[in-house]
């Protein structure tokens, strides 16, 4: 990735597809050497070319790495201080994913500023709209960011169903994964569309929390 990254940031700047890939690759094997991650629903995702944003759960480490499953090249968002992380960090500024500074309002709207530019660039973006981690794996409520960003930029909101992370692998027990009968599941939902920002995250909310119910 250090020697590609000179020439992919000149001519592929916002979507960076070549370390996009090299990300893909890295989280498939390493996930599959441990938990097989399934994805359902692959028929629902737009197209690589279309730009749109991913909304998931988020209860564990394991979520991103499950997400790659995917194999689209969105960028999400991460705190500042997981980019200075050895090898998992560098990685993330390489590909070009959002540093955020969680308690900073400038921060957060640069953040969302800069999502924004993204998607008006042909890039996806992925969102957490819980804002952090669940920490016994519930779903909490959903933060507006990432709809204010859609329904501005009338991008598709693609709902994203995370089954099984969270028993995999606990937050706050990192260093210990669990065998889970089915693995994890990656749900894709149907895309939505609105100008509306409270419609999109009422509708992505449900989608998923039904979902959760429906593996639970």
């Amino acid at each position: 990735m250090v020697v590609m990254f000179p020439f992919v940031y000149f001519t592929d700047k916002y979507r960076r597809n070549a370390l996009s890939f090299v990300n893909d690759v890295w989280a498939t094997v390493s996930t599959s050497l441990f938990c097989p991650v399934e994805v359902v629903g692959r028929e629902h995702l737009p197209s690589v070319e279309t730009p749109a944003v991913y909304v998931a759960n988020h209860a564990s480490y394991l979520d991103i790495y499950s997400l790659f499953h995917l194999r689209r090249p969105f960028k999400f968002i991460s705190k500042v201080s997981n980019f200075i992380i050895p090898i998992i960090g560098w990685s993330m500024y390489m590909t070009g994913h959002i540093a955020l500074k969680r308690t900073d309002r400038k921060s957060q709207m640069k953040t969302l500023k800069d999502c924004r530019e993204l998607l008006q660039n042909d890039c996806s973006v992925l969102f957490f709209p819980e804002g952090t981690r669940s920490a016994d794996g519930t779903m909490a409520d959903f933060k507006k960011g990432a709809f204010s960003v859609a329904a501005k930029e009338n991008a598709l909101v693609v709902p994203v169903t995370l089954v099984n992370c969270s028993k995999v692998m606990k937050n706050g027990r990192e260093w210990a994964m669990r065998s889970v009968p089915g693995g994890i599941k990656v749900v894709v939902h149907p895309p939505i569309r609105s100008t509306d920002a409270n419609e999109l995250c009422e509708k992505s909310f449900n989608t998923i929390k039904e979902t959760l119910v429906q593996y639970s």
